[in-house]
Protein backbone atom coordinates (compact mmCIF):
# COMPACT_ATOMS: atom_id res chain seq x y z
CA UNK A 1 0.00 0.00 0.00
CA UNK A 2 1.12 3.59 -0.54
CA UNK A 3 2.44 5.75 2.29
CA UNK A 4 -0.19 7.85 4.08
CA UNK A 5 0.39 11.22 5.75
CA UNK A 6 -2.09 13.33 7.67
CA UNK A 7 -1.46 17.04 7.01
CA UNK A 8 -2.58 18.08 10.46
CA UNK A 9 -1.43 18.29 14.04
CA UNK A 10 -5.02 18.08 15.30
CA UNK A 11 -5.38 15.32 17.87
CA UNK A 12 -9.05 15.02 16.88
CA UNK A 13 -8.20 14.23 13.25
CA UNK A 14 -5.35 11.93 14.29
CA UNK A 15 -7.65 9.93 16.58
CA UNK A 16 -10.32 9.66 13.88
CA UNK A 17 -7.91 8.51 11.16
CA UNK A 18 -6.43 5.91 13.53
CA UNK A 19 -9.80 4.11 13.48
CA UNK A 20 -8.91 2.72 10.04
CA UNK A 21 -5.92 0.81 11.40
CA UNK A 22 -3.69 2.10 8.59
CA UNK A 23 -0.17 3.27 9.42
CA UNK A 24 0.26 7.00 8.86
CA UNK A 25 2.57 9.86 9.67
CA UNK A 26 1.59 13.42 10.52
CA UNK A 27 3.00 16.67 9.20
CA UNK A 28 2.15 20.27 9.94
CA UNK A 29 0.98 22.02 6.78
CA UNK A 30 2.21 25.56 6.19
CA UNK A 31 -1.00 27.23 5.01
CA UNK A 32 -2.40 30.68 5.68
CA UNK A 33 -5.93 30.00 6.95
CA UNK A 34 -7.18 33.57 6.56
CA UNK A 35 -10.52 33.65 4.71
CA UNK A 36 -10.56 35.61 1.46
CA UNK A 37 -12.83 38.62 1.37
CA UNK A 38 -16.39 37.43 0.88
CA UNK A 39 -15.38 33.75 0.86
CA UNK A 40 -18.23 31.40 1.77
CA UNK A 41 -17.71 28.78 4.48
CA UNK A 42 -17.96 25.83 2.07
CA UNK A 43 -15.42 27.37 -0.33
CA UNK A 44 -13.08 28.19 2.56
CA UNK A 45 -13.15 24.65 3.95
CA UNK A 46 -12.56 23.13 0.50
CA UNK A 47 -9.73 25.53 -0.37
CA UNK A 48 -7.92 25.01 2.94
CA UNK A 49 -8.26 21.21 2.92
CA UNK A 50 -6.81 21.08 -0.61
CA UNK A 51 -4.02 23.57 0.24
CA UNK A 52 -2.99 21.62 3.34
CA UNK A 53 -2.80 18.34 1.45
CA UNK A 54 -0.87 19.84 -1.48
CA UNK A 55 1.58 21.75 0.74
CA UNK A 56 2.68 18.56 2.49
CA UNK A 57 2.52 16.36 -0.64
CA UNK A 58 4.92 18.66 -2.50
CA UNK A 59 7.82 17.47 -0.36
CA UNK A 60 7.11 13.72 -0.60
CA UNK A 61 7.73 10.95 -3.10
CA UNK A 62 5.11 10.05 -5.68
CA UNK A 63 3.91 6.94 -3.83
CA UNK A 64 2.73 8.95 -0.83
CA UNK A 65 -0.78 10.27 -0.34
CA UNK A 66 -1.57 13.16 1.97
CA UNK A 67 -4.87 13.85 3.73
CA UNK A 68 -5.77 17.50 4.20
CA UNK A 69 -8.94 18.56 5.95
CA UNK A 70 -10.50 21.73 7.22
CA UNK A 71 -13.75 22.79 8.78
CA UNK A 72 -15.58 26.09 8.48
CA UNK A 73 -18.69 26.94 10.44
CA UNK A 74 -21.33 29.51 9.66
CA UNK A 75 -24.44 30.88 11.29
CA UNK A 76 -26.79 32.83 9.05
CA UNK A 77 -23.98 33.20 6.49
CA UNK A 78 -21.45 34.57 8.99
CA UNK A 79 -18.20 32.63 9.42
CA UNK A 80 -17.34 31.31 12.87
CA UNK A 81 -13.69 30.64 13.57
CA UNK A 82 -11.94 29.01 16.47
CA UNK A 83 -12.58 31.25 19.48
CA UNK A 84 -9.11 31.05 21.01
CA UNK A 85 -10.32 32.06 24.47
CA UNK A 86 -13.17 32.10 26.98
CA UNK A 87 -14.82 35.42 26.10
CA UNK A 88 -14.84 34.70 22.37
CA UNK A 89 -16.26 31.19 22.98
CA UNK A 90 -19.07 32.61 25.11
CA UNK A 91 -19.85 35.25 22.47
CA UNK A 92 -19.97 32.61 19.72
CA UNK A 93 -22.34 30.38 21.66
CA UNK A 94 -24.56 33.35 22.50
CA UNK A 95 -24.75 34.24 18.78
CA UNK A 96 -25.62 30.62 17.93
CA UNK A 97 -28.38 29.97 20.47
CA UNK A 98 -31.73 28.98 18.94
CA UNK A 99 -30.13 28.96 15.47
CA UNK A 100 -28.96 26.41 12.94
CA UNK A 101 -25.20 26.27 12.49
CA UNK A 102 -23.73 24.79 9.31
CA UNK A 103 -20.38 22.99 9.45
CA UNK A 104 -18.57 22.36 6.15
CA UNK A 105 -15.82 19.78 6.56
CA UNK A 106 -13.50 19.10 3.66
CA UNK A 107 -11.30 16.15 2.86
CA UNK A 108 -8.62 16.28 0.20
CA UNK A 109 -6.31 13.41 -0.66
CA UNK A 110 -3.30 14.55 -2.70
CA UNK A 111 -0.03 13.13 -3.96
CA UNK A 112 3.19 14.76 -5.17
CA UNK A 113 2.07 14.41 -8.82
CA UNK A 114 -0.65 16.97 -8.08
CA UNK A 115 -3.51 14.48 -8.22
CA UNK A 116 -6.24 15.48 -5.77
CA UNK A 117 -9.37 13.57 -4.73
CA UNK A 118 -11.86 15.65 -2.76
CA UNK A 119 -15.13 15.59 -0.86
CA UNK A 120 -17.09 18.07 1.24
CA UNK A 121 -19.47 17.19 4.06
CA UNK A 122 -22.25 19.37 5.43
CA UNK A 123 -23.50 18.94 8.98
CA UNK A 124 -26.21 21.15 10.44
CA UNK A 125 -26.59 21.63 14.17
CA UNK A 126 -29.76 23.04 15.74
CA UNK A 127 -28.67 24.83 18.89
CA UNK A 128 -30.91 24.93 21.96
CA UNK A 129 -32.10 28.23 23.41
CA UNK A 130 -29.18 28.41 25.81
CA UNK A 131 -29.16 30.86 28.69
CA UNK A 132 -25.99 32.73 29.63
CA UNK A 133 -25.41 30.53 32.69
CA UNK A 134 -25.52 27.31 30.63
CA UNK A 135 -23.09 28.79 28.13
CA UNK A 136 -20.61 29.92 30.80
CA UNK A 137 -20.79 26.59 32.65
CA UNK A 138 -20.20 24.68 29.42
CA UNK A 139 -17.26 26.85 28.32
CA UNK A 140 -15.64 26.60 31.76
CA UNK A 141 -16.12 22.82 31.88
CA UNK A 142 -14.84 21.92 28.41
CA UNK A 143 -12.76 24.95 27.31
CA UNK A 144 -13.47 24.44 23.57
CA UNK A 145 -11.12 27.22 22.50
CA UNK A 146 -9.57 25.28 19.60
CA UNK A 147 -12.91 24.23 18.06
CA UNK A 148 -14.86 26.03 15.35
CA UNK A 149 -18.23 26.85 16.87
CA UNK A 150 -16.90 26.73 20.45
CA UNK A 151 -18.04 23.22 21.32
CA UNK A 152 -16.93 19.61 21.27
CA UNK A 153 -19.74 17.43 19.96
CA UNK A 154 -17.89 14.31 21.07
CA UNK A 155 -17.97 15.56 24.66
CA UNK A 156 -20.22 17.69 26.82
CA UNK A 157 -21.03 19.92 23.84
CA UNK A 158 -23.72 17.45 22.77
CA UNK A 159 -25.90 18.89 25.57
CA UNK A 160 -26.09 22.21 23.72
CA UNK A 161 -28.05 20.82 20.76
CA UNK A 162 -31.65 20.12 19.85
CA UNK A 163 -30.56 18.09 16.81
CA UNK A 164 -27.70 17.20 14.47
CA UNK A 165 -28.34 16.48 10.81
CA UNK A 166 -25.44 14.76 9.05
CA UNK A 167 -24.54 11.96 6.67
CA UNK A 168 -21.37 11.33 8.69
CA UNK A 169 -21.20 11.87 12.47
CA UNK A 170 -17.39 12.02 12.41
CA UNK A 171 -17.41 15.13 10.18
CA UNK A 172 -18.46 17.37 13.05
CA UNK A 173 -15.46 16.17 15.06
CA UNK A 174 -13.14 17.17 12.21
CA UNK A 175 -12.67 14.42 9.62
CA UNK A 176 -15.53 12.87 7.62
CA UNK A 177 -14.49 9.21 7.76
CA UNK A 178 -17.09 7.93 5.29
CA UNK A 179 -15.77 10.23 2.56
CA UNK A 180 -12.18 9.63 3.69
CA UNK A 181 -12.60 5.86 3.32
CA UNK A 182 -14.08 6.30 -0.16
CA UNK A 183 -11.17 8.50 -1.28
CA UNK A 184 -8.56 6.18 0.24
CA UNK A 185 -10.02 3.22 -1.65
CA UNK A 186 -9.89 5.27 -4.87
CA UNK A 187 -6.19 5.94 -4.19
CA UNK A 188 -5.43 2.23 -3.74
CA UNK A 189 -5.62 1.75 0.01
CA UNK A 190 -7.30 -1.41 1.24
CA UNK A 191 -10.06 -0.94 3.76
CA UNK A 192 -12.67 -3.55 4.65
Amino acid sequence: MPTLVLASTSRYRRELLARFGLPFDTSRPEVDETPATGERADALAARLGRAKALSVAAGLDHAAWVIGSDQAAEVEGRLLGKPGGRNAAIAQLQAMRSRRVRFHTSIALANADGRVLEALDLTEVAMRDLDDGEIARYVDAEQPFDCAGSFKAEGLGITLFDAIESRDPTALIGLPLIATARLLRQAGFRLP
